[in-house]
């Protein structure tokens, strides 16, 4: 008699459908109530689902690209890709990849502006085979100089290479956080500068190791069916990291806008990506953050083709690919259709990314965006827009992280968050219940304004557009095929929008000096932050 014949039909029946669906990833045990806070270390995150076969480990480093000294712009990123894509002192990177290859098993590591997160996932029969690769990667990196270069090279060349010439719309979005945040240890890409990954050595590599992956500042994560002992295991690893608290993190102050300021990269060639918005100060977990969630939803929500601005933009006018918003850090837009887990931050920005069009066809749909949140701003969203958005997102938010391992990253986000009780995902979906469009609207009307912007665009006619932008002369389009009256009439009132720019508010930018080196300090705040930066980093602390 099979064991699978002494369960409970429903049992039996819904052991089935994890293992069916996604091979057994999907996070079937999600209804399981997470261990209070009693029972779990503070540095310990459990999300246990006793019929996921597989098991989830993640390591969260309270450490990020705001933690780079000033001149090293990129050692955060090349110190967590040393981890996962290097060797440890057992074994070298082939040999690491020959031992995960039968067990169906592999690591990762993300690192944002604020924390650093590697990630693994095995099957619970591999599990002391992975768990042993997976803790020498953090416990034991051999940080050899063959790994640094080959990974410092590939850090280098996505800067000055693919981010540059091969992803405009991502060099968009780069470009609008050095302008929001300049002067601020959150200007830089995650990447780096050019100049600052020049300067890294594999000592800057195990100094920042010794500084920042201690034993005070970590914490470990376990998600799917793992047996209970392993996580006294997993926590105990902690004990082997080198001793020591964290250093403080700066003090992001992003410089104060007053009006709005253009930022253009001038990169040769026919087309222009478009990003803009503003720092913005709502964190998630509050309500006004799920009540502006909303708005943006059915303003641009990412990937979504009934959101407004893709209707005006796209649809009717079949300018471009797409046109999103956001009010959170949505890094590899391009490649993917929901918002990542551990890019938490402190500092968020409302944006807009108008996706490429022809240069021609720039200013246009820059004035269509800002109209229309002008508009939402002015008008707020009206009973059937709110309640239509309600409706999707109470649906929609059951796609954000639907595996194990896409829940536990949103559970570390909740530590980081401060959000207690059952996190984020379920305290969406009961703001979504109980929101009233008075309260969103509410909430528009106090965040969002477009008096005060920065606007980064990467485009071939730099010069022409910024002479365009200061003289704020219509900016008529023409299309290949007949439009309706309505929308013709309407093109009438977008073409003449006013900008409303001074000429010392367009800066140009040369697509080579972009990220070339660190940006000056521009503020007493972000002075201060430099010098604290620059404090000579001990490379004789202990090892762990």
């Amino acid at each position: 008699m099979s064991r699978a014949q002494d369960l409970p039909l429903a049992v039996l029946s819904r052991l089935i459908l994890c293992l069916v669906l996604l091979g057994g990833l999907v996070a079937c045990g999600g209804d399981a109530a997470p261990p209070t806070a009693d029972e779990t270390p503070d540095n310990v995150v459990l999300l246990p689902v006793e019929l996921d076969p597989t098991i989830s480990f993640a390591i969260w480093f309270d450490v990020g690209s705001q933690n780079d000294p000033a001149g090293k712009e990129g050692l955060a990123a090349l110190t967590g890709q040393m981890l996962s894509d290097g060797a440890t002192e057992t074994h070298s990177v082939d040999q690491i990849l020959e031992k995960l290859y039968p067990l169906a098993a592999s690591y990762q590591v993300r690192v944002d502006k604020e924390m650093t997160v590697l990630t693994g996932r095995a099957h619970r029969d591999t599990l002391d085979d992975f768990f042993s690769l997976f803790t020498d990667a953090y416990l034991r990196p051999a940080f050899r100089a063959e790994d640094f270069e080959r990974l410092r090279s590939n850090q280098l060349s996505y800067l000055e290479k693919s981010l540059r010439y091969a992803s405009d719309e991502e060099f968009g979005k780069a470009a609008l956080e050095l302008a929001s945040f300049a002067g601020t240890a959150y200007a830089h890409p995650i990447e780096g500068t050019v100049a600052g990954i020049e300067s890294l050595t594999v000592d800057d590599v195990k100094a920042f190791y010794q500084r920042w992956y201690t034993s005070d500042n970590a914490t470990v994560a376990l998600g799917g069916g793992y047996p209970k002992e392993l996580v006294a295991r997993f926590a105990a690893t902690l004990d082997q990291l080198p001793p020591g608290g964290a250093p403080s993190d700066p003090t992001i102050l992003p410089p104060a806008l007053d009006g709005r300021q253009v930022v253009l990269v001038d990169k040769p060639g026919p087309n222009t990506s478009i990003s803009f918005g503003f720092p913005l100060d709502v964190q998630r977990g509050t309500k006004d953050f799920y009540a502006l969630w909303l708005a943006n939803s059915w303003l641009g929500e990412h990937r979504n083709s009934s959101s407004h601005l893709f209707k005006v933009i796209r649809e009717v006018r079949g300018l471009n690919y797409g046109d999103y918003s956001y009010i959170e850090a949505f890094p590899e837009g391009g490649m993917r259709q929901m918002p990542p887990a551990n890019v938490a931050r402190q500092n968020q920005l409302f944006s807009v990314w108008i996706r490429t069009l022809p240069n021609e066809q720039a200013l246009f749909a820059t004035r269509a965006a800002l109209r229309e949140i002008d508009a939402l701003i002015a008008d707020g969203m009206s009973e059937e827009e709110f309640e239509l958005t309600r409706s999707f997102l109470s649906k929609y938010v059951k796609h954000f992280a639907p595996t194990t391992q896409m829940q536990l990253g949103y559970r570390i986000d909740d530590v980081f968050y401060g959000i207690d009780g059952d996190g984020h995902l379920q305290r969406f979906s009961a703001m979504m219940a109980s929101l009233t469009r008075d309260e969103v609207n509410d909430a528009i009307r106090r965040h969002l304004q477009t008096e005060n912007l920065v606007f980064a665009l990467v485009t071939g006619d730099a010069e022409g557009l910024r002479q365009a932008m200061i003289d704020d002369a219509p900016s008529p389009i023409e299309y290949p095929t007949p439009k309706s009256d309505e929308v013709l009439a309407e093109d009438e009132e977008i073409a003449s929008y006013p900008l409303n720019l001074a000429a010392d508010g367009v800066t140009i930018l040369p697509v080579g000096e972009i990220f070339a080196q660190r940006a000056p300090a521009s503020t007493p705040a972000a002075d201060a932050e430099v010098e604290a930066a620059d404090e000579p980093i001990d490379t004789n602390e202990t090892e762990g």
